[in-house]
């Protein structure tokens, strides 16, 4: 009992404390330890005393009613003490004086999300939401079945990139860093003795599988999700990236019968599965994480047909009359009567060397979600302006002492959303800092130890202690990959519908349409695409759309 999370309820009002409580029991009593608290003195010292101890905190949940207005405060005091815990609002279904207070609350990032308090027995609304925070929670802390094991360097970057793209592939995995005992003791019963780092065992095959300093594609393979592409099999779609365009038009595709077929080279939901908490898709008013939203779209595409080939880069696009052939970093082929470019786009470099050196030893590209456990009680910055950098830095100051955003231009306005910006700006361990960049950094025993911070555009900097650098700035297009007839604007971005046909050297026997490139039967969607709004829901709206087309392209040219 010692060893379970805790579930944390405080409210005066004497109702919700006994019909919450006797949920939370009922439901959640044999897997966490349930503590209800009759004010909120009493359940702040609760929570500091579990703090001393060591004590894992899954969820607190205050209340804000009629009979109890003290809920919002507390639960805005019990992030200061227990920052990785979820926090929920329990509200009364009718009380609708209070709405405006709570949905304010929660926009300033004083709660999570709305509990409505169950007026009968199986309230399963109340409990869904419980169970969504609790599996965000679980996810973000990397506890449960090891289904990979992970052993490797603290801080190292091989063992950083195996870490993100397992986590945002959701596959449960349990990082042992060398050095300790316990781990010297795994490699021993492994056969291993001082083998090349980092060693991958999954131990749901039988036997296990162990995989000494193994390749993207060994990864893979070993896995046995996917079948090899077969050159011969003709599909009516290949979509190339598996971000949230992508997946949607394999959802789309895959559902209206069409033959599918994603090919993506590192992680299921490309940056949005980075975000730890994304709360303004719609039909999600709790929010929901970047990588529950990914994986539920790729089980969603899976279950109706859809071929995938992970930790596989596309090299190139070639045509063959009306087939199109993209070719792979393995040497595979695969070949579609259409082919949607769903790339999306790589966070920007930072562009000074010396950090540069030090990726995945505290300096990381996005992967807040990854590395924040690490980060506890360190000073942390994170480089952006971006909704993502805000969701970054807001994860991180679950764990980190401090979190400094650095912002280049005077402003977040035009860049991030508003109930972000709010949310930052009441977070206590929170700073912002604008017309800020970072000009250079030093180490300590190899890893980040301090960076140098000052104006853009020069004069003197400032040398501050740094214990992890998270840069999400700006977006470089993937389009290396593509044929030079395929056009794109100055910045890389891919040019679509009448965008092409406006651009120099354009030329083509037939207009596009809308969402198709240059290329005759090649679409492109989400980030990639030149003019598209970088957000979630444009992204997938732009994946459901596509298909459309597609079937309109299909049409006029029957399968050979």
């Amino acid at each position: 009992m010692d060893d379970d999370p805790v579930l944390l309820l405080a409210t005066t009002d004497p109702v919700t404390r006994e019909v919450i409580g006797a949920e939370l029991r009922r439901r959640y009593g044999g897997d966490y330890e349930v503590v209800v608290c009759a004010d909120y003195a009493h359940a702040s010292a609760v929570l500091e005393g579990l703090r001393r101890w060591g004590r894992q905190v899954a969820l607190v949940i205050g209340c804000y009613g009629p009979d109890d207005r003290e809920g919002l405060a507390f639960l805005r005091r019990a992030y200061a003490v227990q920052p990785s815990a979820k926090r929920a609002v329990a509200v009364i279904w009718g009380d609708f004086a209070s709405a405006s207070t709570v949905f304010s609350a929660i926009s300033h990032g004083h709660a999570e999300f709305s509990l409505l308090r169950p007026e009968r027995a199986r309230d399963e609304e109340f409990h869904g939401a419980v169970t969504d925070a609790l599996d965000d929670w679980h996810l973000a802390q990397g506890i449960g079945f090891e289904a990979v094991r992970l052993i490797g360097e603290q801080r190292d970057e091989r063992t950083h990139s195996l870490r993100d793209s397992f986590g945002r592939n959701h596959i449960p995995v349990a990082f042992h860093p060398v050095g300790t005992e316990a781990t010297q003791r795994m490699l021993a019963g492994l056969g291993l003795d001082d083998p090349a780092l980092p060693v991958v065992v999954l131990t749901f095959t039988s036997p296990p599988t162990t995989l000494v300093d193994p390749t993207d594609l060994e990864i893979a393979d070993a896995f046995g999700l996917v079948q090899p592409v077969s050159a011969d099999h003709l599909y009516d779609v290949v979509v190339v990236g598996a971000g949230p365009s992508g997946l949607a038009a394999a959802v789309y595709s895959s559902s209206e019968g069409l033959s599918t077929l994603v090919i993506e080279q590192q992680a299921v939901g490309g940056q949005a599965a980075t975000s730890s908490l994304i709360r303004n898709y719609p039909g999600f008013s709790r929010g929901v994480s970047g990588a529950h939203l990914a994986y539920r779209s790729f089980q969603q595409a899976w279950a109706f047909g859809t071929e995938y080939s992970f930790m596989r880069q596309v090299v190139a696009l070639e045509t063959d009359g009306d087939v199109l052939t993209v070719s792979m970093s393995d040497g595979s082929r695969a070949r579609g009567r259409t082919v949607v470019i769903a790339t999306g786009v790589d966070y920007r470099r930072l562009d000074v060397p010396e950090l540069e050196a030090l990726i995945g030893r505290g300096v990381y590209y996005g992967a807040a979600v990854a590395e924040a456990p690490s980060m506890t009680g360190q000073e942390v910055y994170v480089v952006g302006g971006g909704n993502s950098a805000g969701q970054a830095a807001l994860h991180l100051a679950r764990y980190a002492a401090r979190v400094t955003l650095l912002v280049r231009g005077p402003s977040l306005a035009a860049s991030m959303s508003d109930y972000l910006i709010g949310q930052l700006e009441e977070t206590e361990n929170v700073t912002i800092r604008y017309r800020a960049s970072v000009r250079g950094g030093w180490t300590a025993e190899g890893c980040l130890a301090g960076l140098t911070v000052g104006d853009p555009h020069g004069g003197e900097g400032e040398d501050l202690p740094a214990g992890g650098l998270f840069i999400l700035i700006g977006s470089m297009p993937r389009t290396s990959w593509l044929p030079d007839e395929l056009l794109r604007d100055e910045a890389g971005f891919v040019r679509t519908g009448p965008d092409t046909l406006a651009a120099e050297g354009a030329a083509r026997g037939e207009p596009p349409l809308p969402l198709e490139t240059s290329m005759s039967g090649v679409f492109a969607v989400g980030d990639v695409r030149a003019g598209s709004i970088k957000r979630v829901a444009t992204a997938v709206g732009d994946g459901a759309t596509v298909i459309a087309l597609v079937h309109g392209h299909l049409a006029a040219h029957p399968r050979p």
